[in-house]
């Protein structure tokens, strides 16, 4: 699904003049960045969303695929039929989702009509079951009863906090899975963090990242929960973003709930494992020691050769 995701949006700058282009990209990294919190799309124009599509979708595919194989690790005998995309704009998560499971039909809701026809354009030979519907976004909002799984990336940041509580209510009404995808940043960890209370409280279960569904240990203000996924760039990547290296890392915060009988993993990976000689150094959140560092040795026999395999947001027993 990556290499289909980056064939469809290869063409999709001809045309624009390089200045326009990166004018939009600018305007588009405050927003991304929760500078300018708005209750109106972000997304005005097809310049706008043919930057936002070259400059965020590669990031935000890979981000919402890691946020949903860790759901659906814990979840293995169960695939949905019917998923919700909120804000979905130009559909980056449908990609995602499509890349997770397979049968299962895709609604984007948006406010910004020229990101579901960007978006409709896209998917049309990969994804050609995809509905694109127009939606705004906050309070009013309703998901179809019944609907199996919900998304909601990158945009509780654009909401005001009374339109963020009303998307996450109306995800955790209607769902039998939610996950939440935000940056991973302070802000965005803090935004996670506030909607995993609210989906708990709606008598949903966190079965990722968290190993538990209490309190997050974490004391805001001294550290945040977040993780890394690997984004491969393309030459149209490199060309809107800068840079050289031919890969980045999209830092993320999420929150996987559902009503399924699920069970969390006893323990997953915080930070980058630290290798030094014969042994790692492993950050973990745990179900019930909440944060702590394991020291994995040689003596630890396959549990030492697990963790010189392990990664930043791995499951840990």
């Amino acid at each position: 699904m990556q290499e289909e995701l980056r064939a469809a949006l290869a063409g999709l700058l001809d045309g624009l003049p390089p200045k326009q282009a990166a004018q939009a990209v600018e305007r588009l990294i405050t927003n991304y960045r929760g500078i300018t919190p708005t209750d109106a799309p972000v997304l005005r124009d097809r310049a706008d969303v043919a930057a936002y599509a070259a400059y965020r979708m590669p990031a935000t595919f890979e981000a919402v695929r890691a946020a949903l194989a860790a759901f659906a690790a814990r979840v293995p005998d169960w695939s949905p039929a019917t998923h919700v995309d909120i804000g979905g704009g130009t559909g980056a998560a449908t990609w995602a989702a499509a890349a997770t499971w397979e049968g299962h039909r895709s609604t984007v809701l948006d406010w910004a009509q020229p990101a579901l026809d960007l978006g409709r354009e896209l998917a049309a030979k990969t994804l050609p079951d995809t509905e694109w519907r127009r939606q705004t976004i906050g309070e009013g909002l309703s998901v179809p009863a019944g609907t199996d799984l919900v998304t909601v990336s990158y945009v509780l940041g654009e909401l005001r906090p009374e339109a963020r509580r009303a998307v996450v209510a109306a995800a955790a009404e209607a769902a039998t899975a939610v996950v939440l995808i935000e940056p991973g940043t302070p802000d965005g960890y803090l935004r996670i963090r506030e909607a995993r209370t609210q989906l708990t409280e709606a008598g949903l279960r966190i079965v990722a990242p968290c190993p538990h569904s209490g309190t997050c240990p974490i004391v805001p203000g001294e550290d945040w929960c977040h993780f890394a996924a690997r984004v491969s760039r393309s030459s149209l990547h490199r060309q809107v973003k800068g840079g050289s290296l031919p890969y980045e890392d999209e830092k993320f915060s999420y929150v996987a709930a559902t009503t399924l009988d699920a069970t969390p993993a006893p323990a997953r990976i915080t930070r980058k494992p630290q290798l030094r000689k014969g042994q790692v150094l492993l950050d973990l959140c745990t179900t019930q020691d909440g944060l702590q560092r394991t020291t994995v040795t040689k003596r630890h026999g396959t549990h030492y050769r697990q963790a010189r395999d392990a990664a930043w947001g791995d499951t840990w027993s």
